[in-house]
């Protein structure tokens, strides 16, 4: 990895996403250029002496699959799976073939329960295309060490792509899924989004409320309300 922001141009880019980069972070007088500049050199140095998760070219694969004008829903998970194969630049998603991680195997449960449909792959790039911004909170981790690239800066990157969302559309519904996930909730203005809570999917928590909670059904009602498209879940 050369650079982050290289990641930001790889495989066409990030669109729209760009805007607020540029305003924020990557201009020398950006209000946020320091954290940026501290974010970079921690995870490039950690790329280039031991692995880390996902591939550069998929750091930023949500952005890329998702624009900032495409935005319809954002699920907003943690940080990628810290597993060797899984972490693919979408929260919740792990390729084809890949044993399922215990959320994602709760989360698809619940889909099934929720729309009474036939089980989907774990590869969520279709959901992605069609809307769903799949976030997580930090966009990169060491291999076998989760939260290991932690308070590095990403929740201020994420929290800045959050609020970007918040102002500058309308109608958005947000998905989150435990006290992590919640911490965002302040900078979504919830008079023109709509914003579901739950607890998280975890083996821990899915129990807790998590399953029967609706999510996929309650989502496309809002969209509906809203006199948008539902998801294709």
């Amino acid at each position: 990895m050369k650079s982050l922001e290289s990641c930001l141009h790889l495989e066409g880019g990030v669109g729209d996403w760009m805007k607020v980069f540029n305003k924020i972070f990557l201009d020398p007088t950006a209000p946020k250029s320091s954290v940026w500049d501290k974010l970079e050199k921690n995870v490039v140095h950690a790329y280039s002496k031991e692995t880390c998760h996902p591939a550069p070219s998929d750091v930023f694969r949500s952005l890329r699959l998702c624009k900032l004008y495409q935005v319809r829903v954002v699920i907003v998970g943690q940080d990628p799976y810290h597993g060797r194969g899984q972490a693919d630049g979408l929260a919740f998603s792990v390729p084809h073939g890949v044993k399922l991680p215990p959320s994602l195997r709760n989360i698809l449960k619940e889909r099934e329960d929720d729309l009474q449909l036939s089980p989907r792959k774990s590869d969520l790039s279709d959901i992605a295309a069609d809307g769903v911004l799949l976030l997580n909170s930090v966009l990169t981790v060491s291999s076998g060490r989760a939260a290991s690239h932690k308070n590095w800066g990403w929740e201020e990157v994420t929290l800045e792509i959050v609020k970007a969302i918040s102002s500058k559309k309308e109608n958005v519904c947000f998905v989150l899924w435990g006290a992590y996930a919640q911490k965002f909730q302040p900078a979504i203005n919830d008079s023109k989004h709509f914003v579901h809570v739950s607890p998280h999917p975890s083996p821990l928590s899915s129990y807790r409320g998590f399953f029967g909670s609706k999510p996929f059904s309650k989502v496309n009602k809002s969209l509906e309300l809203f006199s948008l498209m539902p998801i294709k879940w």
